[in-house]
């Protein structure tokens, strides 16, 4: 298995193809308009709605959640699509909150999906933390996860998760070859907590991308909501001046069709 197909249906909602497998990443399919809370007083509205609808996508066997508890990575129509999956990795706190099929990963810990016909994924949760320091407990537990499978030729598909640049994402460059990073951009911040940034900045993400040397990086996660403060032209401004090798390794997907990505 060396091609994977990954579908960006937007924000931090991709379509991951592998092997005969099909995950999700954080679902949210509700359309634009609607504003979400996002506790202590921060809220944002959406301002774009996903280029795929849960009814023009295949039999789902994995969720992938990041967290439950931020409407912009799980919306109440990405809720409802839950129960009809196979399995939903998550935090261990989402886990509790869902129930259901939902699985609890902690940090480093693996789940194998397995099945006969299908070469098996090993699906790794990676440490993120959502926001400055001692923010967890207001902002929440949030999880990445790491996807090794026979055959990949550059290492890893990693996918951040909503976190910001600290030593726990940086020991994910330590223990994993990454070839692909799906990262969670958008600098997000809000009106009530001034600068503080909730996920990473572009700058941030190219020296994250300095550790991780990834054969590819797609960036995820930058529009389609207010409290998104770094659009992909934010972020190409940034990429100018990055090193050669990192500027060439981001690739930009195309909402809501496929590309085949060599993993």
């Amino acid at each position: 298995m060396t091609e994977t197909r990954i579908t960006h249906i937007g924000g931090p909602t991709t379509l991951i193809e592998a092997g005969g497998w099909r995950l999700l990443t954080d679902p949210t399919f509700d359309p634009p308009g609607n504003r979400y809370a996002f506790g202590w007083g921060t809220s944002s509205r959406k301002t774009a709605g996903p280029a795929l609808s849960t009814a023009e996508l295949p039999p789902i066997d994995a969720v992938l959640l990041s967290h439950d508890h931020h409407g912009d990575n799980l919306d109440t129509a990405g809720r409802a699509l839950l129960p009809s999956a196979g399995i939903v990795l998550t935090t261990r706190a989402g886990a509790r909150r869902l129930g259901g099929n939902a699985r609890a990963l902690a940090p480093w810990t693996t789940y194998r999906l397995e099945s006969p016909s299908r070469p098996t994924i090993e699906i790794t949760a990676t440490p993120a933390r959502h926001g400055p320091p001692l923010s967890r407990p207001v902002t929440g537990e949030v999880t990445g996860f790491a996807l090794r499978w026979e055959g990949q030729r550059h290492g890893v598909l990693w996918i951040s998760g909503d976190t910001v640049l600290y030593d726990g994402v940086r020991q994910v460059a330590r223990r994993f070859d990454v070839g692909t990073a799906l990262l969670h951009l958008g600098g997000v911040r809000f009106r009530l907590t001034g600068p503080v940034r909730y996920t990473m900045t572009a700058a941030k993400a190219i020296e994250l991308c300095r550790l991780l040397s990834p054969h590819t990086a797609l960036p995820v996660h930058y529009e389609g909501w207010l409290h998104f403060h770094e659009n992909r032209a934010a972020v190409e401004r940034r990429l100018a001046a990055a090193p050669a090798d990192i500027r060439d390794s981001f690739r930009w997907l195309p909402a809501g069709t496929g590309v085949d990505i060599g993993v």
